[in-house]
Formats: structure tokens, sequence, C-alpha cells
């Protein structure tokens, strides 16, 4: 078990700045996901926790431990790669008991551990075949169980399941997050796929070109997003903006106001604005927060462009003065291609970012309570 504590890392690649100062504190036994697009510099990271990377400037520590020149094989970790990395012409027992092997650990304890692990990722029945003679999932468990007999320090896992089909993904995310449950170590999981990072994370630490964008819960993330890149990148379908003016009237509400709309703030999201002036912002309304139809008095109208029916839900695709808008509704709301409809942006649910600096305008809603 192991804290894991960055401080201050930056990492060049010549002119390239893959890791920009960047401090996070990992929590022993924690579950925290690297989350961001390509080149967003999260397996950089993930590779300088490694030892693989030596940082251009900071440092990693381990508890107390500074590792930061510590090589790979004296840090107590386990990867596990999105490429499995499995030896083909061993066998399954042999590629989990190899690291064992390496370290000079007695026969019958490598056999005991080996047993084991595969018992419990449910491959015991697969140990004597080898890699060519299993499917992906198969592989993916045997790869986890490489790592897990190890009984490691820290575990870090990049893009493990991005090779997996999408109901296989499904099942091995449960899989990975009852492991943490049952193993109590230190996870750090690299992905691109924010349903993903929702699902399995204690907290997400959403990366952007090389900078911490944001570090929360998975409800901290998706609900009080920090910026607007935080808001758009969480989320699916992403989050809908729409550039405005927040006004405040001669009856004390606030509104943001834009071309063919006009959205009132909740008193309750109004008391959480940063801001007592009016200006250009961008309003941000999540699809499941598009009201069709209106409960209230609409808050803009707009064309059907699109219907995805999903069996729970139905999305729709609108066109709003040239803006493309999604909404998320249930499947029994009748609108047909081409039909103009009234929509409301829920006034407790929506967000506000500053145009020029991309940075929310309002406090996260605990701060106020």
């Amino acid at each position: 078990m192991a804290k894991v504590v960055l401080e201050h890392l930056t990492k060049n690649f010549g002119d390239v700045i893959a890791v920009s100062d960047l401090t996070l504190e990992i929590a022993d036994r924690e579950f925290l996901t690297l989350l961001g697009p390509s080149g967003c510099g999260k397996t950089t990271t993930l590779n300088i926790i490694a030892g693989l990377e030596t940082p251009t400037t900071g440092a990693v520590f381990f508890d107390n431990d500074d590792v930061t020149d510590v090589p790979p094989e004296q840090r107590d970790i386990a990867m596990v790669f999105q490429t499995y990395a499995l030896y083909p012409h061993m066998q399954v027992y042999d590629n989990i008991a190899f690291g064992l092997r390496m370290r000079k650990t007695l026969r019958d304890e490598i056999e005991r551990r080996v047993e084991a692990v595969a018992k419990t990722m449910e491959i015991d029945h697969l140990l004597k075949r080898k890699p060519r003679q299993l499917s992906g999932g198969q592989r993916q468990r045997v790869a986890l169980a490489r790592a897990i007999v190890r009984h490691p320090r820290v575990f870090l896992l990049d893009e493990p399941l991005s090779n997996l089909d999408a109901k296989l993904r499904v099942t091995m995310r449960t899989e990975l997050k009852r492991l943490h449950a049952e193993l109590e170590k230190t996870f750090v999981y690299v992905t691109h796929d924010q349903a993903e990072s929702l699902i399995m994370s204690d907290r997400i630490a959403v990366l952007n070109e090389g900078k911490l964008q944001q570090l929360g819960t998975p409800e901290e993330i998706y609900n009080q997003p920090a910026n607007a890149f935080v808001a758009g990148f969480v989320g699916s379908p992403p989050m809908n903006f729409f550039d405005g003016t927040l006004q405040n009237d001669e009856n004390g509400r606030w509104l943001v106001k834009g071309e063919g709309f006009a959205c009132e703030l909740a008193p309750e999201t109004a008391k959480r604005l940063l801001t007592t002036a009016s200006g250009e912002v961008q309003l941000g309304v999540r699809p499941e927060d598009v009201e069709v139809p209106p409960t209230n008095s609409p808050t803009a109208h707009a064309t059907v462009v699109v219907r995805e029916p999903l069996g729970s839900d139905l999305f729709l695709t609108l066109e709003l003065n040239g803006i493309t808008l999604k909404a998320r509704t249930r499947p029994d709301v009748r609108s047909d291609r081409g039909e103009r409809i009234a929509v409301r942006f829920t006034p407790t649910k929506v967000h506000l970012f500053d145009r020029a600096t991309g940075k929310t305008l309002l406090e996260p809603p605990h701060l106020n309570e």
C-alpha cells in the first residue's frame, strides 16, 4: 500500500511540453483516474510514476520516499497495458508466474499464489493454454492476474480495456472495481473514456495539454465542472454551449440572453454567481437538462433534425438558430423531423462560464450551504 505524491512535475520532449507543473496527491488505496484526450499527458504521467520516464523537473514520492531516480524494478509497482504484453510462447501459468520467478520466489509460494489469483480472476481452467488460444477478455484477465500476483504497492493501468468489445468492457469495469475493493491497493488508471472514469474512480484528474484542469470525485467533475473544457469533455452526449449575455433586470433576476433564447437563472443558482456584473458568458446545458416538452415557460424554440430512440431514452438533435442542440428525453415524446418545438433549460441545472477564460462563474453548491 502506498500514497503517491507528484510535486511540480514537468516533462519536455524537445520543444513539446507533455506535462506542465503537475502537482497531485493520490491517497493510499485510492482508485484515481487520469482522464483526458489523446496527447494530454496522462500516459506520460503514468510512465513517470512507473519510472519508465524521468521528469524534466519535479519529484515523485511513494509515501515519504523520494523515488524520482529509483529504477522501475525497485519501485514495487505493477503495470497493465492496453496490448496485454503476454509472452506468446508461454502458457498462462508461466505468464502469471514470470515476475515471481524473476524475484526468486520459492516454487511452492509461486504455485500457491498463481492458483489463488487465477481462481480470483476465474481463469484457473486456462492455466495450460497459450495466449493465442484465449479471447481478448481472457488475455486481459491474464494480464491483470500477472500484476496482482506480485502484491505490489501500486497498480498502474494504461487504458487496459480499450481493445475489448463494448459488452466485455462493461463486464471488466465491474471486475476492476471489485478487485480494487478486495485488494485494497492504490490504483492509478489512464483512460480517454469518460464513462469508464465516472463509473470506476474514487477521484478523477482531468488533464488537457499537459495541465491539470480539475481534480474531484466523479460527481464533482460531472455536476460542478471547473471550466468549459471539463464540462464539454465529460458527459455523453457532451454538454450544449451557447454564447450569451448575463443580465440583471430591474426586479433583481439574473438572466442569460442570446440569439433565439432567454434563460432565467433559478434563485439558488444566482446566489452562486462569482460575479455581480453583466457580461459576455457561455451558457452550458447538459442534454438531460433540456426539457422536451417544457414543464414551464419555454427557454427557446428549436427544430428537430434527428430522432435517436435508445430504448429507455430518446435523443433529439435540434437546431437553434444555426447551433446544434442535443436533448435527452422520454421515449414516448412525439416529435418528427422538421417539427419546431418548445424547449426549456432547467434553471437549477445550467452552467455558466467566462467566455474569455472558460472558467466557471458558479461556486460549488456546498460553499453556500
